[in-house]
This record gives C-alpha cells, structure tokens and sequence, in this order.
C-alpha cells in the first residue's frame, strides 16, 4: 500500500515533497550531510512532527532548533503530518549541520512539504453507505463480523432498445442504470494545486479488466454525462485534483460471475505519481486500495414463498392450464402463461431456465439461469425476462455434448440444511448425475463449474442417470410445513407403491382398477392383482428402489436448520406425484389415476394421509395427455419465480 517511503536530501538544496495524511516519511540526515560535519540540529513548521530515530529508538524533536545529535548512519528522520495543507510547499523541516566545534552551521537542507489527503472509500461494512477510509477496505471476509464491499453483476436491461444486458457495453444510458451498481467515492483535500510533477491515477489491473466496469458522472449539474473510465481496454484513468476538500463519486459494475477460473473478487487502485526524471516513467509514492467480491447467484428453494408461476400455452394442454390457473389463484402470486409464438411448441419451461436472484447491501434482484439445453425455448429467457432489474445469465459448453442431463428439471436446491455440523443457510444445490466411473450422462462441466463457483449453496451430486430423462425432479422434492420453519423432503418409493398394493389386495380389492377414464389405458383393464404378478415389472422396480436406496442414504445425512428432531424427516411418496409444484402451502400433483376404491383414487387418498395432516392442500392435476406421455409431470411443465431468502449471503462461511 505504499504507506511509507524516503525522501533524499541533500545539502545546499531545497527539497519539496507531497506528503499523504496517514503516511510516514523518512529521510536520511547522514549522508544528506556536507564534509566536514559532525552534528545537526532541526526546526519544523507546527504542522509537522519530527523524529529523530537512532537504532531503533524515536525521540520526537522540539522545534527550537538547539538540541543537536549526532551524526551517523544509523541516525534517520521520521516525519508525519496529522492535517492537510492550505497551500503548497507551506510546511518545511530544516536540517542545520555543524562541524566538530562551531556554533553557527556550516550548511543546511530544507525540505518543503504538501500534506493532502487521499482515500478510495466503499461500502466495507456492508451497510448501504460509503463510510470514510474503512481500515477493511482492502480485504474481504465472510460473515456476520465480515468487511468488504460487494458488487452486482450488471446483467439486467434498463434500456428497452438494446439487445443485452447493460454490462454488455461500455455506456449508461439512464438513472436506473446507476442503481444496479455499487458506489465508490475518491476523497482528497489539500490546498488549490499540486506541485508540479505530480498525478493522481485510478487503475485495475490487466487480470481485472473483463470483469470491472467503472463510471464516472461528468457535469453533474448541467446535462449529466456518464463516462466510462475503467474496464475492458481501460486500465487507468487520470484523475483531475481539484483542491480543498472534494469528493469524486464513482460507480462500478460487475461484468462477469464467479467461475472456476475467477474467485469473485476485484481490486481499484489509487495511486499518487511522482514525476522522478526525464525518460523515467512516473514513480507511485502512495496507493491506496479497496476490494469487491462480485455477489453469487443464488437459487430459491420450494420453501420460499411464490411471486410468479410460468407455464407454456399448447394446442393440446387447455385443460391443463385451466386447473394450473385454478391453483394459483388460491396463492399470493401471478401466472404468466408463455404463448405459443414464444415456445414454438416447447413445453417443458422447467427445463430451459432456473430462477435465482443476486443481491448486495444496496440493491438485489431476480435472475433467470438459462441451460444449454437450447430448445425452442431459447429465445423466452431474453425476450420475455431480461429487463429492467431482471437480470440474465447462461453458462454455453464448447466442446462437451448436451444431454437430458443438461435440462434444468435435473437442477434443484434443498432448503437451509446442516451437514455434519456445518450449516448451509441458503439450502445446498443437487444435481442429478451419472454413478462415479460409469461414464454415463453427467450435466456438462461449464455449467457446474459455474454453480460450484458461487460458493454459497454448495452443490451435490445424486445419482440420476438410471433414469430415462435422468431428472432430480423426477424422484425428489422438498416442501414447506405452514407455519413452522420446517420441511419435508417427498421421494419416491416403489416399494411403498407395492407395499399399499398389497395392503389393498388383502383387503379384496385386488380387482381394482387403474387408469379409470383414460381411453385407451383404461381398456386394458390393468388391476392392482395384475400389478403384483407381473414378476417383470417388479424386478424392474426392484432396481429402481435400489438406486432409490442409494439416494436415502445420502439425503439422511441432510437435517433440516432449525429442527428440533434429530435425522431427515421423511415421507414416501409414489412416482409421478413427487414431479409437483409447491406454491406455500398449495401442491399441485400429478394425478396418479391408481387403483379407484369406492370411487376414489388410493394414490390419491394415501398421499393427502401424509401430506394433509401437516397444513399442507394437494391439488391433482391431469397432466397424462399433455405431459406424462411426453416422459414429464407437472413440475417440468411450470417454473416458479420465488422472493429471495432473508438471510444475507455475507453472512455466512462458505
């Protein structure tokens, strides 16, 4: 940080110097000294205090220029200043040196002085206001004690016209622009000029350059004009002094998220230059510096309440979306249908996006994951979301191959957890894969690298390539317990499946039977006996609730925050009703259409058993026509927008 440095005297000259408030400066007497001299004596301006420092030991001197030391090469000056100068060069030290027996000098340096002061300040303590000189400024760590300011990618679209997001150029064509970015304030003071030979300079550093933008508002009271003066090709920027006591606002963006290769955090250097000589490139004598951590994306658990709900209009799914419209209306959020000019025929919204939100002290909001997945919905995510304060992001693999894997129904978030002893407060994120060396499908490397990256929900990796699609949705999900800061995490199970089949057929309803009302299915006249005996189809889920096994192994390991009870709670439920959509206390599911016992489903009544009795409403949905024979269920045809968690990231320790 430059906070120390030397100045050289020499005898016969005067010297002047720009001294920085909060600095030291040393200066060396011994062999500044003419020939022949053996002692010096000091007289310093009030402003200025001086000591006299020999082996190690300061004694401050009194300015009235009769004590003398002696000289020697261990002797040196410390000088400081506790207040900026009025005018330049006003504050001086002289040195006197004297020969072995005389009483008036034989010589003397001066050395004159201009104190200023200079400080690159930002939100350090993450209050939403730029303090003065943070002595964290510099650094940056996590936690409720935590220092270090933190910046917003700019990667929502303030101006309608333009085709990206606002990071994507180099200019700021509004207000609304400056409040996604964080503020940065140049303090100076000093007297009306420098003298000359000296320059103060805003920089980054090469490394920094595509992922800090940095804006300065020029005539702010006539005309605002907002330049661009750090970023991309701009590693520095002269800054103009101005004298007295001045403030120069400045405001940053991010441009790019942390990834595998970026840890998220940046530096802004000020320095002050001195001109040294001709063909001597300027010399920094005093720098100071902050830091920002560039805020994560985070994604939204089903515990958190619902703000909107999207689904795609089709020519086949009315009835669909009419019972979708239906359950939303029993909610606090909006539904916002994506027509069929924008899905061209894709239905499966859940699979092309993930909603998240980013967030500083300052300002936060929602931001849309777009998968790699390219479908015809590629085009939903920029046209229809990115907007003002509605932000964008996408991770795009090179040189890997996009599979089913890629799809963002196979990308979900456990709600706040605790795992052996450590706390994840914002729920950690599960990502369906391949099992380890069985060079099956795994979601591409970009993207994990991507959500790896942003540090706060911690990914895991399950086992889902078993499946045909290979979705997390597909066999688990998590919902809220109305009223208690609860959940319950709902996985699929066969052998509950067969264990409530046979129940029944004790019971004699062997003969019941399932798929009643669904053409062609119905038919077929498929009854709970039929089930059971099929030695095929049971061997066949045999397997599938081994590898279901496997995964309630793992998951026992994830407690809920804030439980009272020790382990997971659990509940079995049956495939498809897990691929559902939760909306606080509202569940929409898949209707099973099993076995009709006294006219009614006993999927259906077995499910309302468990989930009813803890507050929460089950809603069945048709969605066979529409989506179950397409290989997907209610929750991969809607995505859901939720309000971002309470608790702040920087809280916590990753």
């Amino acid at each position: 940080m430059l906070r120390e440095r030397t100045v050289r005297l020499l005898y016969g000259s005067r010297v002047e110097a720009v001294y920085v408030l909060g600095t030291h400066l040393w200066t060396d007497v011994y062999s500044a000294a003419p020939a022949g001299a053996k002692t010096f004596s000091l007289k310093h301006s009030e402003g200025v205090k001086v000591e006299v420092v020999r082996d190690g030991e300061a004694e401050e001197v009194v300015s009235n220029g009769k004590q003398r030391w002696a000289l020697s090469p261990s002797t040196t000056l410390r000088l400081s200043m506790a207040q900026a100068s009025t005018e330049a060069s006003s504050d001086k030290v002289t040195v006197n040196y004297y020969d072995e027996e005389g009483s008036a000098p034989i010589d003397q340096a001066g050395l004159f002085l201009t104190a200023i002061e200079i400080s690159l300040d930002v939100d350090a303590d993450r209050d939403g206001e730029v303090e003065r000189n943070n002595p964290k400024k510099a650094s940056w760590t996590w936690g409720p004690e935590g220092q270090g300011a933190i910046l917003l990618v700019n990667c929502d679209r303030d101006t309608p016209w333009l085709p990206k997001e606002d990071c994507s150029d180099e200019k700021v064509y509004s207000k609304q622009d400056l409040k996604d970015m964080s503020q940065m304030i140049l303090r100076t003071k000093g007297p009306d000029r420098l003298p000359a030979g000296y320059e103060i300079v805003l920089y980054i550093s090469m490394s920094d350059s595509d992922k800090v933008g940095v804006f300065y508002v020029e005539n702010p009271f006539f005309g605002q004009r907002y330049i661009h003066i750090l970023g991309r090709q701009k590693l520095y920027h002269v800054v103009k002094y101005t004298g007295g006591s001045a403030e120069l606002l400045f405001f940053v963006e991010g441009l790019r998220f942390p990834d595998e290769s970026f840890s998220g955090l940046v530096s802004i250097h000020v320095s002050l230059l001195e001109y040294m000589a001709e063909g001597i490139p300027l010399t920094p004598i005093f720098t100071d510096s902050v830091m920002f951590r560039i805020a994560p994306w985070i994604m939204t658990p089903n515990i958190l309440p619902p703000v909107s709900v999207f689904v795609c209009c089709m020519k086949d799914n009315y009835l669909f979306l009419k019972e979708v419209k239906n359950l939303v209306e029993k909610t606090n959020c909006e539904l916002k249908v994506c027509f069929q000019y924008m899905n061209r025929g894709d239905r499966w919204i859940q699979d092309e996006i993930e909603f998240g939100y980013i967030e500083a002290p300052h300002k936060g909001f929602p931001v849309v994951l777009d998968s790699p997945r390219d479908g015809n919905l590629k085009d939903f995510p920029i046209k229809q979301l990115l907007g003002p304060d509605f932000g964008y992001v996408t991770r795009e693999p090179l040189f890997e191959n996009v599979t089913s894997l890629d799809s963002f129904g196979n990308l979900e978030v456990s709600p706040p957890v605790t795992v052996n002893g450590k706390t994840y407060p914002l729920g950690r994120i599960l990502i369906g894969s391949s099992f380890p060396l069985s060079g099956g499908r795994r979601m591409t490397k970009v993207v994990r690298d991507f959500l790896q990256a942003q540090q706060v929900q911690a990914p895991v990796e399950l086992y889902s390539d078993w499946l045909t699609v290979g979705h997390v949705d597909e066999f688990m999900t998590f919902v809220p317990i109305p009223g208690k800061k609860e959940f319950r995490l709902l996985m699929a199970s066969t052998s509950a499946c067969y264990q409530l089949f046979r129940e029944k057929q004790k019971e004699g309803h062997g003969e019941a039977v399932m798929f009643k009302g669904l053409g062609g299915m119905s038919s077929k006249r498929i009854t709970i006996n039929k089930i059971l005996s099929n030695e095929s189809l049971m061997q066949e889920n045999q397997y599938f609730q081994v590898c279901l096994v496997c995964l309630k192994w793992f998951l026992r390991h994830l407690k809920r925050q804030n439980s009272l009870e020790p382990g997971l709670n659990r509940l079995d439920c049956f495939f498809p009703t897990v691929n559902m959509i939760v909306l606080d206390k509202d569940l929409g599911i898949p209707k099973p259409f099993g076995p009709q016992i006294e006219e009614e489903c006993c999927l259906e009544t077995h499910v309302r058993s468990l989930l009813e009795p803890l507050g929460l409403a089950c809603t069945f949905i048709d969605d066979i026509s529409a989506y179950h024979k397409f290989l997907g269920e209610v929750h991969c045809g809607t995505n859901v927008r939720r309000k971002p968690f309470t608790f702040k990231w920087w809280h916590m320790v990753p």
